[in-house]
């Protein structure tokens, strides 16, 4: 029983310390690219009710996004070098006034880069929900998993291992998706394949997107969101 309790004690240590890192506030140097955000929706409104993308680089490098899902209300809100907790965080000016009927995210990538384990990677993203459902009640949220790259290969056990722990919480829980792009970004070896990366073997080229594309548009059309063929 005295074992039992220690365990008991070790693991409440390690879920307040995830959930100290996931809600921790971000740097100061995140306000001019929320602060872009807000004026830009100010100048130009937009659609409200659609799908919402956020997270890091790769969401805000993702230019083509509209017309890869043509006729569907997409709103781009993603800051590059970003953690889970800097949407979060940020939540009440970029998730919450969009009313969005569908998130789609993908953060944790730079989490592990700057250190987070595992656990905390998972309480970021479980600090996340609860935030964007305190402005959006019951809002569904697809998380697509952390991708292998050439450049944090080394991290790739435990990227792998936050991505497990996302996937088995998400099956437990309401309108959280998880949507694995690892198997099709790696080759039969099991490695990143160099052609779906820039040059610097962290961001994706558009064939690396098209990838993604072809994982989500199933996803959306489950939640009502139907890409128009294409003309």
């Amino acid at each position: 029983m005295r074992r039992l309790t220690w365990l008991t004690f070790l693991l409440a240590i390690v879920v307040a310390s995830a959930i100290t890192h996931a809600d921790s506030a971000p740097p100061s140097h995140w306000q001019p690219d929320i602060a872009a955000f807000v004026a830009a929706d100010h100048q130009h409104p937009p659609a409200q009710h659609g799908v919402l993308f956020i997270g890091s680089s790769s969401i805000q490098f993702w230019k083509s996004l509209a017309q890869d899902f043509p006729g569907i209300p997409v709103i781009n809100r993603g800051f590059g070098g970003s953690a889970l907790p800097d949407s979060t965080y940020y939540a009440d000016r970029i998730v919450w006034p969009y009313h969005p009927k569908l998130i789609v995210m993908y953060a944790g990538d730079n989490d592990i880069n700057d250190g987070a384990t595992p656990e905390q990677v998972l309480a970021s993203f479980q600090a996340f929900v609860a935030r964007a459902r305190q402005g959006v009640p019951g809002v569904p949220i697809v998380y697509v998993s952390i991708k292998p790259s050439i450049a944090r290969l080394a991290l790739w056990p435990t990227m792998k291992a936050a991505n497990d722990k996302i996937r088995d919480w998400a099956a437990t829980q309401n309108n959280i998706r998880f949507v694995d792009i690892a198997p099709a970004m790696v080759d039969a070896q099991g490695k990143p394949r160099p052609e779906l990366f820039r040059p610097d073997g962290l961001h994706m080229q558009p064939t690396g997107y098209a990838l993604w594309i072809a994982a989500l548009k199933p996803v959306l059309a489950d939640y009502g969101f139907v890409a128009k063929p294409a003309q």
